[in-house]
């Protein structure tokens, strides 16, 4: 899948892009703070009463219920296709509450596989494990648990991480898979209105805060049939045909990008987008009122023509800023200009002679020979050092040269 494809998996912020959208959630905003300050009280009676009332069905009605006025809704769907036999559920990860809301209709655990220990594992409604052990062993330790009489199910998220639930799956790990030769297949469909359930940046903590603030949250939960693996069938067959049959039923794309794939993607995405910063000239000040009649997404592109801008401060802003469409990275952008500063003052339109003279004015002899940025983001870690070394060589050389013709100096040498 293309990294356009990546983004659409996941939620980079919080709030809508739609202007209408957002003067609603503004009018909104006080119901939901009174909202939140008293969810919050009801939340600690919630708690309080799942931890006193014993594991049971009476528990899970009225846990379900106060759950309700938290604003968190549960609806089932096919819930005769659920097997009581079954030791192993297999559901997609949306949210970091998933496991407590389809707790409220059938008991089972839920191993805590990274996170905190203690307390808060337990508060959250996970079943701790020793998971600084190796995979091997955690693998062992959960499969001689499956094969125990008279224990609840085990809950497993083999996408080992959230996305929005609106574009598709996560790869499904194969080690849950080798557990147990049967699994449930749970589908998990989560909406709330206006807000995104989760952004890559936020922490459990703050989503549930967000999630006491939205009017609702409604999680749709659906029982597929049991499915076995047949014989002959690797566990990562297995997962990949379960893969499959869930993002079916959801109607989302069976990907191949991994837990990891979305951290170096979210990484990636940090470094290219730097911030802004706090220093202002003369041409940032009219960058600043061009970006507040741009979208949100030209916003960054606006940001980013700053920072270039303080660098090469003769070049015209409509050439940065169609480069930076191109590239959406202010150092490939500025390796490009300096590369080809002469196409670049050509090209500009209601350009001043005196600007793009500058441009043109350092001596032919003494542009260096830069080889060209990379087009791609570099495979190995040597390929992505050359290219940085390469557009740090640049940026040295320009403003050298620049340091030499203020001062006057290379005249003062050819003497």
């Amino acid at each position: 899948m293309e990294t356009r494809g990546i983004e659409d998996m996941f939620d980079f912020r919080r709030f809508p892009k739609d202007a209408v959208a957002l003067l609603l959630l503004l009018i909104y905003s006080p119901v939901g703070i009174c909202l939140m300050l008293m969810r919050i009280f009801i939340g600690v009676h919630v708690f309080l009463v799942s931890c006193a009332i014993p594991e049971s069905i009476v528990r899970r009605f009225v846990v379900r219920i106060m759950c309700s006025v938290l604003g968190m809704h549960v609806r089932q769907r096919n819930p005769r296709s659920r097997d009581k036999n079954t030791k192993l559920y297999i559901c997609n990860h949306v949210t970091e509450f998933d496991h407590n809301i389809i707790n409220l209709l059938t008991p089972f655990n839920t191993p805590q596989l990274k996170g905190s220990t203690g307390f808060m594992c337990w508060a959250r409604g996970f079943m701790e494990i020793h998971s600084a052990s190796s995979q091997e062993a955690i693998g062992e330790s959960l499969q001689r648990y499956c094969s125990t009489e008279g224990v609840p199910p085990l809950l497993v998220f083999p996408e080992e991480d959230t996305t929005n639930g609106r574009a598709g799956l996560l790869k499904f790990s194969s080690w849950p898979f080798s557990l147990t030769e049967s699994i449930q297949p749970v589908a998990l469909r989560v909406s709330r209105p206006v807000l995104s359930l989760s952004t890559v940046e936020s922490g459990w903590l703050i989503d549930l805060l967000w999630t006491l603030f939205a009017p609702c949250t409604v999680y749709h939960v659906s029982w597929l049939p049991p499915v076995s693996r047949h014989d002959g069938e690797s566990t990562q067959e297995f997962a990949n045909k379960v893969q499959e049959l869930l993002a079916i039923e959801l109607g989302l794309v069976s990907t191949k990008i991994t837990k990891a794939d979305k951290a170096e993607h979210i990484k990636r995405k940090r470094h290219s987008i730097p911030q802004t910063s706090t220093s202002a000239t003369s041409g940032s000040i009219g960058l600043g009122f061009m970006a507040q009649s741009l979208g949100p997404d030209d916003h960054w592109i606006a940001k980013m023509a700053q920072q270039v801008k303080e660098v090469l401060p003769h070049v015209p802003i409509n050439v940065i800023t169609r480069d930076l469409a191109k590239t959406n990275c202010v150092d490939t952008t500025i390796t490009n200009l300096l590369e080809n500063k002469e196409e670049a003052s050509m090209e500009a339109t209601g350009t001043s002679t005196c600007g793009a003279s500058r441009i043109n004015s350092f001596p032919s002899g003494s542009s260096p020979t830069i080889k060209p940025a990379a087009k791609t983001f570099g495979r190995s870690p040597t390929d992505r050092h050359l290219s940085l070394q390469q557009r740090k060589e640049a940026l040295y050389n320009y403003a050298r040269r620049r340091y030499i013709e203020k001062h006057g100096l290379e005249e003062e040498d050819s003497h």
